[in-house]
């Protein structure tokens, strides 16, 4: 049998090295054809060692100059990434931000199927990126924990018979601070998530809810679905995923352990079910399970995200570049915790007007954001 060959987009993040003990778990199952990497050449290194991928691209100066063993061809620069992505069976695409957009593109455009793991690419993609999916025919299988409980809820049902999307946030570490506490929360405070390890950027979101933000516009265009018909439910145990309500009101969930390996695993080996070397989830040590509002008055990002996904598209865009500079600066200590948001609701104003038609006019504005706040 032949075995399903991979490449990986951002291999030295937390989603490219989940994924690697998976395939590493599989190894009858899937080869390695590519590794895609910015700055952790050291890991890199470890990671061509085991797994031997034929073709390295770098995008960070700092490993334009490393040595690399004889048997893999390593290239620089975006036209590299692309590079990587041709002879794959599927491109499990973990780069962060709006810098894995181009990736997507050329996937999309060249009918490489895409397990996505890099919501923003949805997020800033928008409506180009969905008209793409569908002219092509491109298959892109989530790889976030929320939207592949989606993605399998819906599995077998027609778009027609859903109700709504019930998408699942855990709250993050702020869930039962006050309003006035959150303000004053520090970098280490944000960073502290109560169920997950993950990068700090996307704790941070996290912490805001602003990656649940980024969820729903992820959720509106990828599944096609419109904003009314999705739900965010805070669900502090993080056990089941996200859930599906159907118009005969029936509402179908996944359940799974707090593991990024489970839906990895699903949408690298879709359509067949692989065996996980994870322990199984111990239902009957659950306990219960709670269902809560999301309170966007503690949590205003929340409320931005729903504003901007009334949109056609282009203020989501605007709502991702201004929270990507402006948790950067929250983590470089630059700016107070409350003050994300007060950057995100600011571009948003100030933005509130443009449209967007192409990936073109995508890039462009990510630019025209970045500098308005940049010279706030």
């Amino acid at each position: 049998m032949l075995k399903k060959k991979i490449a990986i987009l951002g291999s030295t993040g937390s989603i490219g090295q989940s994924a690697l003990s998976v395939i590493g778990s599989h190894a009858d199952k899937f080869e390695i054809t590519a590794l895609t990497a910015h700055t952790n050449i050291s890991l890199l290194k470890k990671q061509i060692a085991e797994f031997k991928p034929s073709y390295v691209a770098l995008t960070g100066e700092c490993g334009f100059y490393a040595d690399f063993p004889d048997f893999v061809t390593v290239k620089t620069g975006q036209d590299s990434v692309f590079e990587a992505c041709l002879g794959a069976d599927i491109v499990l695409l973990a780069i962060m931000g709006i810098a894995g957009l181009p990736a997507f593109e050329f996937c999309l455009n060249n009918r490489i199927p895409v397990a996505l793991a890099t919501k923003e690419a949805m997020v800033c993609g928008g409506r180009a990126a969905r008209e793409l999916m569908d002219k092509t025919g491109t298959p892109v299988l989530p790889v976030d924990s929320e939207l592949s409980a989606i993605w399998q809820c819906l599995d077998g049902n027609t778009k027609g018979d859903v109700k709504r999307i019930l998408l699942t946030a855990s709250g993050g570490p702020f869930r039962e601070w006050t309003k006035e506490r959150i303000a004053k929360a520090g970098v280490s405070d944000a960073l502290n998530h109560p169920n997950w390890s993950m990068g700090k950027k996307i704790t941070v979101d996290c912490a805001t809810l602003a990656n649940k933000g980024l969820e729903i516009m992820e959720t509106r265009w990828l599944f096609d679905m419109s904003p009314e018909q999705i739900t965010v439910v805070v669900h502090p145990e993080s056990i089941i995923h996200s859930m599906v309500e159907f118009k005969d009101n029936a509402i179908l969930a996944q359940l799974g352990d707090k593991e990024m390996r489970i839906p990895i695993l699903h949408a690298l080996s879709y359509p067949e079910r692989l065996e996980n070397c994870e322990p199984s989830l111990d239902i009957f040590g659950l306990g219960a399970l709670h269902f809560e509002r999301p309170d966007t008055g503690k949590f205003p990002c929340l409320a931005l995200a729903y504003e901007a996904v009334k949109n056609d598209g282009a203020l989501q865009l605007v709502f991702n570049s201004a929270n990507e500079i402006a948790v950067e600066l929250f983590l470089q200590g630059k700016i107070a915790f409350a003050e994300i948001y007060s950057m995100i609701e600011r571009a948003m104003k100030s933005f509130s007007d443009v449209k967007v038609s192409s990936f073109a006019d995508v890039y462009g504005l990510d630019k025209e954001v970045r500098s308005f706040l940049a010279h706030m």
